[in-house]
């Protein structure tokens, strides 16, 4: 990889565009830049919010992990990785993955791996805050996300 991946977790929102422009800064070998954001949901309108935390420390050095796991398999030129936490309102920004590559289809796979990887692996927890005040609950893992991780086996 030309740049070291660029990881944060964070209150904060973020700007793609931004995000997109720092990454690509100065490299003009980038043919393809493919990124994800994952946004809140609203759940039919029964969602006040997510609250999101997670491991600090670990949360940041598996998302580098995975993201460097993602530079080994395919040819990516940069890659960053943004996670937020805290309270999060439906139709915000939630996660930022961005692969940057000569050529679209290894921008393509390595956007999707991480984004496989990070749902799955990476130490964060999502609690549901209803509108209608009904105890809020965490959000449990996803069978769907395991089995995703199987094409990258």
């Amino acid at each position: 990889m030309d740049k070291a991946p660029t990881i944060r977790v964070q209150v904060e929102d973020f700007d793609l565009q931004t995000e997109i422009d720092a990454l690509t800064n100065g490299q003009r070998d980038i043919g393809a830049v493919v990124s994800f954001t994952g946004l809140c949901r609203d759940d039919k309108g029964a969602l006040a919010a997510l609250e999101l935390e997670h491991y600090p420390g670990m949360a940041e050095a598996e998302m580098l992990r995975i993201a460097q796991e993602a530079a080994e398999r395919w040819p990516l030129n940069g890659v960053t990785v943004i996670h937020r936490y805290g309270k999060i309102e439906p139709g915000e920004n939630i996660v930022l993955v961005v692969a940057a590559s000569k050529h679209r289809q290894a921008a393509f796979d390595g956007a999707s791996f991480m984004m496989d990887f990070l749902k799955s692996k990476a130490p964060f927890w999502k609690r549901e805050i209803r509108k209608d005040g009904s105890e809020s609950a965490w959000v449990d893992a996803r069978d769907t996300d395991e089995e995703a991780l199987k094409r990258w086996r």
